[in-house]
């Protein structure tokens, strides 16, 4: 599958048009390895190193849609891998887009590879702590599985702001959709069959 391919694939499943766009803009190509670059717009999972995986394109354009991102909002992604999500993001938001990324080899590869995004932040801690002196975001995507979300990372949202994780054991996660209304937690989306790679904590 080519990138016209994956495009057109896409806009068949029905995402909208800011999100094809942003996959339309982002060379998937500068964010995998070089033995890669040839299967960088199949509609699957890729491996990037230190046994983690940029996601299939589809996934992500899931993820994308349930964040109903907008412009302007202030977005975190925690295990942000190779830094593609965040570029896609920041094309939908044009707007500050802060990564969390645990292993240090993919935070400095992601760093380099976003060079050229002058309001990308990326950090190198653990996630599940989220980023507290950045606080509060209209949006958080956890792009990694975990069995239950951080009350941490919920208490990071603005009122009617958007949390988007993996969650379930790691056979198998469902994608949800959490919104704060009034300091309640409310499920807005529960979409089953995923499966991410673990949500890693420092020890």
């Amino acid at each position: 599958m080519d990138k016209t391919q994956l495009l057109q694939s896409l806009k068949q499943k029905g995402f909208s048009k800011q999100i094809i766009r942003a996959f339309e803009k982002v060379k998937r190509e500068d964010f995998v390895p070089e033995r890669i670059k040839p299967y960088a717009y199949e509609d699957e999972a890729q491996p990037i190193g230190m046994g983690q995986t940029i996601s299939q394109p589809y996934t992500i354009a899931l993820m994308l849609k349930i964040l109903d991102l907008k412009k302007g909002q202030k977005v975190l992604e925690i295990g942000s891998g190779c830094g593609y999500v965040l570029a896609l993001i920041h094309e939908i938001t044009q707007s500050p887009v802060y990564g969390i990324e645990v292993v240090k080899e993919l935070a400095e590869k992601s760093k380099e590879n976003l060079r050229n995004y002058k309001d990308i932040t990326v950090y190198n801690q653990d996630g599940s702590k989220g980023l507290p002196e950045q606080s509060p975001f209209e949006r958080i995507l956890i792009s990694a599985a975990t069995k239950q979300i951080p009350k941490t990372l919920l208490n990071q949202l603005t009122e009617d702001g958007i949390l988007v994780a993996p969650v379930g054991p790691s056979y198998g996660q469902s994608l949800v959709a959490v919104q704060k209304k009034k300091d309640k937690f409310i499920e807005k989306k529960r979409i089953p069959g995923f499966i991410f790679v673990p949500f890693v904590e420092k020890d």
